[in-house]
């Protein structure tokens, strides 16, 4: 039987349709609504000269998530709404209710730089729900090893901050590359937290420091010289492509490939494939993109809503029906196009001319 507050909530559909009541919630406070998740900037945070901290007040609905996963990201940019995935980089549960996705601008990043230089508190952010298996275990080792460039120190940080929360920490050894001691995202609080805990080591491996020659990239050969019992530890390795396989290289030629959780910015790809005309059905949008570009990329370049969740092909949020053409998988290179099939937009990109219903 329907409670007073679930009867009460369908007598006013019915009475305002075409708009329900959480339309009318949503626009008082679009954090009311219960079938958009939204969240509200609360602040921006300047961590290094292209990258910043976005903290955010999650909207009705939000369920919380694990360290280490990702969000879905909807923002407005000129009145057409982009989604994209960021890592968060608050731990779990804060007291306040806040979370934080930290974001590096990209120079061909339409949506990362808008965030990083354009985003203001108050504006309103449409958010997916966490996801991602780049997560620690329910027990943590008593070793732990984290490999990081870059933005990849975003995931890690959420669960160096989560670890931290107890007031204690497992011996983890931090080893993280940049350009220079200034561009390391959460440097100085990644220094402090190091001296805080004696049990976390924090190496930086600086590929062009302000006051010297440049520096060849870290490898995993290297750092094996300096966390000497590397294979003895449970590995999270976050960065670009070529650091993931490396890591994957050495820990399989190690026989240690168990002990290893990566998490890439991109999936790996089948270069080749003609491209052509993609067409978004019930949008009435579009566009025409190499055999390179992925159906989902090529939606949100067109203003259309895309479904996405993890962007690897992974998790199946993206998946969208094929109305007519052929696509192309950028992980396998295989192409196929009958109608009906669900298309993973997130790895999939037009073989030739293709209609998606969308």
């Amino acid at each position: 039987m329907l409670g007073i507050r679930g009867l009460l909530g369908a007598v006013a559909d019915t009475m305002t349709c075409p708009l329900r009541p959480d339309d009318y919630w949503a626009i008082i406070n679009p954090l009311w609504s219960r079938r958009e998740l939204s969240g509200r900037v609360a602040k921006i945070i300047p961590e290094t000269s292209d990258t910043s901290t976005v903290v955010v007040r999650p909207g009705r609905g939000w369920r919380g998530g694990l360290a280490g996963q990702h969000v879905s990201v909807g923002v407005s940019i000129e009145c057409v709404w982009h989604r994209r995935t960021f890592s968060l980089s608050s731990p779990p549960g804060r007291p306040d209710g806040l979370i934080a996705l930290t974001v590096k601008a990209r120079p061909d990043g339409l949506v990362s730089r808008h965030i990083v230089h354009g985003l203001r508190p108050g504006q309103i952010l449409r958010l997916g729900h966490p996801s991602g298996r780049f997560v620690l275990p329910d027990a943590p080792p008593a070793r732990l090893l984290f490999v990081t460039a870059g933005s990849g120190i975003t995931p890690v940080m959420s669960m160096l901050r989560h670890l931290a929360e107890g007031g204690a920490m497992p011996d983890v050894f931090l080893a993280h590359s940049a350009r220079n001691a200034s561009e390391v995202i959460f440097g100085a609080e990644l220094r402090r937290m190091a001296a805080r805990f004696p049990t976390m080591s924090l190496y930086e491996h600086h590929t062009r420091p302000t006051d010297g020659r440049p520096v060849a990239r870290l490898t995993m050969a290297g750092l094996s010289a300096i966390c000497t019992d590397l294979p003895e530890r449970l590995a999270w390795v976050c960065g670009p492509r070529g650091m993931i396989d490396d890591a994957e290289s050495y820990w399989r030629e190690s026989g240690i490939g168990d002990r290893l959780v990566t998490e890439r910015f991109h999936p790996v790809t089948f270069p080749g494939g003609q491209g052509g005309r993609v067409r978004f059905a019930r949008s009435s949008r579009e566009t025409t993109v190499s055999g390179d570009t992925s159906l989902l990329i090529a939606g949100e370049d067109a203003g259309v809503i895309m479904p996405s969740g993890c962007r690897m092909g992974v998790c199946h949020s993206c998946l969208a029906p094929l109305v007519r053409g052929q696509v192309r998988n950028l992980r396998t290179g295989e192409e196929h196009g009958i109608p009906g099939d669900l298309i993973p937009t997130c790895v999939s990109a037009p073989a030739r001319d293709v209609d998606i219903d969308l």
